[in-house]
């Protein structure tokens, strides 16, 4: 699988857990609303730094952004 769809598809997930919107997720991040699009849909290759900024803003582990043994149902 693309890394790019695959940490989207795990932002996108996680976000929706937590109870997150984009724009919520933008103030904590201080990424864009339209940054965090891109990403979710997998237009975007975030550095490693990006990533670890992004789940400090989800309040989970970086790992989980790139943990390619879960699925998605939804």
């Amino acid at each position: 699988m693309d890394m790019r769809k695959l940490v989207g598809r795990n932002f996108a997930r996680l976000r929706r857990e937590k109870g997150l919107t984009q724009e919520e997720v933008e103030a904590r991040s201080g990424f864009s609303q339209q940054y965090l699009s891109g990403l979710e849909r997998g237009q975007r290759n975030p550095t490693i730094i990006t990533l670890y900024e992004l789940s400090q803003a989800l309040g989970v582990s970086h790992i989980e952004l790139v943990d390619g043994d879960r699925s998605e149902d939804s």
